[in-house]
């Protein structure tokens, strides 16, 4: 079982890479919005019973995963680095799928502000993520969040083997997903 998981700030293009690595590969995408979208129909995430109901969602999605025989799993997340309970978060998620005898590849991606505030307007991502399809709030959202959380790592900070940071500015998707590809031997 390979859980590879993609990293990095709103519209940096987790999705988008998780979407050309599983057309590349037998890894299945699960990206963060899957389930947030889905809980929003209901209670917004920010509320008590919107984390919650996300949280459960995924963690039984997780669970069923890692016991399955599934090639793999790609999952998108924005981490806050300077959050403990992010750090907490990933710890537990890894060490479901490592209890298992799965391997968990990090891939942290970062883009330029510029690069993000367009890709957070493109159609695939308003496509497939309801939520940010009100750019105004979309793009305040996401500088506020440059604002509050510190959302690529330090140099040196990621101590995992299974690790590679890509600036995706003037990357192409399929360009990066090859590069993911190659580099786990995905």
């Amino acid at each position: 079982m390979k859980f590879v998981l993609v990293i990095g700030p709103q519209a940096v293009g987790k999705m988008t890479v998780g979407q050309e690595l599983a057309k590349l590969t037998d890894l299945k995408l699960f990206h963060n919005h899957m389930t947030i979208d889905l809980v929003s129909h209901f209670f917004d995430y920010g509320t008590k019973e919107g984390k919650r109901l996300v949280s459960l969602f995924r963690r039984e999605i997780f669970e069923e995963v890692s016991k399955s025989d599934l090639y793999g799993m790609i999952f998108t997340y924005v981490w806050a680095f300077d959050m403990q309970e992010d750090w907490d978060y990933i710890n537990q998620v890894s060490q479901l799928f490592e209890s298992r005898g799965g391997t968990v590849y990090f891939v942290e991606l970062e883009a330029d502000l510029e690069e993000r505030l367009e890709r957070n307007k493109s159609s695939n991502r308003l496509e497939h993520k309801p939520s940010k399809r009100d750019i105004d709030w979309s793009e305040g959202d996401l500088k506020k969040s440059m604002e509050d959380y510190r959302l690529n790592s330090l140099e040196g900070e990621m101590k995992y083997s299974n690790y590679i940071k890509i600036n995706n500015t003037n990357l192409s998707a399929e360009e990066v997903a090859m590069l993911i590809k190659e580099k786990f031997q995905l």
